[in-house]
């Protein structure tokens, strides 16, 4: 690892501020185009994604998967199987040595591979003039801000003195929680509570208005049957009153139609947002500004509202996904070293939400599309009409297509299916690239895949695909 003990003679093209997924993008892309950098991290080094998000979640996720499957063999005839946690700290243990490796392989050990690029670690500020670092000046040309998310607490009152969990701490518990409320029918608390049912804790998921907000209606709620029928407590269209530690439970005050309920559990996780890290990096002063969410505000070219200074990521408050923070970030990198000329585009940015089955998205929603002004089409099938999920006996799930009446052009697309996040690339490239429900009708797709189920959409605009055969059209 590149380090530098002093930073009163070093002169750097570029500072980025933030280690994570979003900063070693900016780094590695500016270092490419021969910059010089100074990568600057507090903390352990990798940030949210391979430390505390994505990386320990989605191998808990299919960890649990693995249970769920044993028991789920018996929708064949002749089949049984079960499974279950026999030793947890083993299973967190496995956890922690993956993100461990991945952060070793995929992080610190990159960067002796870039000359260009001095890693450096403290507290960075912004002041009338550049950058402090540690109290000592730093010179820079141009700043990215890649500082990322931590976890947020709602305001309910009474939560400040109750012990809760969150993403990172609830997948680092040294003991299988009994039972578990979790607070947020996002997409973080809907993996993580069916995880954990999985697993074989007793599980009830609270929210607000309803699952997955951003999702189609007939996605969210498909998706908060498929939890109940597993066994997942879920309660939606409710408010919160308070919260309370008592008689070592956590409990829940909520209010439902009036009528107010008490829920009780060992744990409670919170999954209701994040925030942006921006505390003592000296916005104000340095005439940065935040949006009503606290994200720092970006334009096309990742620039903010302070000259030569940029941000990525999550800490921008938008598209909160490690893929688009390596995006964004290799955007800001390649304007701040060279010309602003490129542009942030998320049109055709695909999003995922791995519950089983999964939920994945790409391009506007039905309500999106109306609000831009289009006059839509839909077009919904059901996974029992996909021949692969039949096979499977598997029919969990549905599709949905959006599309311009006037031109036939495909606007958005969401599916949920045991297989949806392997399928909804396809969905993108057809956006992207502007084709047409008939012309996605009429590509050849292989038989027996859930992709194959995108065709039967796109014909299901003109047609009833349940009076097709198999492999028609």
């Amino acid at each position: 690892m590149n380090n530098c003990c002093s930073t009163d003679k070093q002169e750097y093209d570029l500072a980025v501020i933030g280690a994570g997924s979003a900063g070693f993008s900016a780094a590695i892309t500016a270092a490419e185009q021969g910059a010089r950098v100074a990568l600057i991290g507090k903390g352990m080094i990798g940030g949210t994604c391979v430390n505390v998000g994505c990386v320990p979640s989605k191998t808990m996720i299919r960890a649990a998967e693995a249970v769920h499957g044993t028991g789920a063999a018996a929708r064949f005839p002749g089949l049984s199987g079960n499974a279950h946690v026999a030793d947890w700290q083993s299973l967190i243990k496995a956890k922690e040595d993956l993100v461990s490796g991945l952060r070793q392989k995929k992080y610190i050990d990159l960067l002796p591979e870039y000359d260009g690029i001095d890693y450096l670690e403290g507290a960075v500020v912004f002041n009338d003039t550049g950058l402090l670092l540690d109290g000592k000046k730093l010179v820079a040309r141009k700043t990215i801000i890649a500082t990322g998310t931590s976890p947020s607490f709602p305001d309910i009152p009474g939560i400040e003195n109750v012990p809760c969990l969150t993403s990172t701490t609830a997948l680092e518990l040294d003991q299988q929680p009994r039972s578990l409320l979790v607070i947020g029918g996002g997409y973080i608390g809907c993996e993580l509570a069916q995880m954990f049912a999985r697993l074989g804790s007793s599980v009830t998921l609270v929210t607000r208005s309803r699952l997955l907000p951003e999702a189609e209606p007939e996605i969210a709620a498909s998706l908060t049957q498929e939890l109940r029928n597993e066994g997942v407590s879920v309660r939606t269209g409710l408010t919160y009153e308070r919260v309370e530690w008592k008689n070592d439970k956590t409990e829940l005050t909520i209010n439902v139609d009036g009528q107010a309920e008490v829920l009780s559990a060992e744990h409670i996780l919170v999954t209701t947002g994040r925030k942006s890290n921006t505390n003592g990096l000296g916005l104000e002063t340095a005439g940065i500004e935040v949006n009503s969410n606290g994200g720092i505000v970006v334009d096309a070219y990742m620039r903010t509202t302070r000259l030569d200074v940029y941000a990525a990521g999550d800490v921008t408050g938008r598209d909160q996904f490690v893929y688009m923070a390596a995006y964004g970030a290799k955007l800001a990198a390649l304007n701040a070293y060279n010309r602003d000329e490129r542009t942030y585009d998320n049109t055709t940015m695909p999003w995922v939400v791995f519950t089983d089955p999964q939920v994945a998205g790409v391009g506007l929603s039905e309500v999106q599309a109306q609000k831009r002004g289009f006059v839509v089409k839909t077009s919904v099938v059901p996974l029992d009409q996909v021949p692969r999920s039949l096979a499977a006996r598997d029919t969990r799930g549905l599709i949905k297509l959006i599309a311009d009446e006037a031109t036939d052009r495909l606007l958005g697309a969401q599916i949920l299916a045991p297989e949806g996040c392997d399928s909804i690339q396809t969905m993108a490239l057809a956006i992207r690239f502007g084709m047409t429900a008939q012309e996605l009708g009429d590509t050849i797709f292989p038989y027996l895949t859930t992709v194959e189920g995108l065709k039967l959409a796109a014909q299901g605009f003109a047609r009833d695909v349940a009076r097709l055969s198999c492999c028609a059209g």
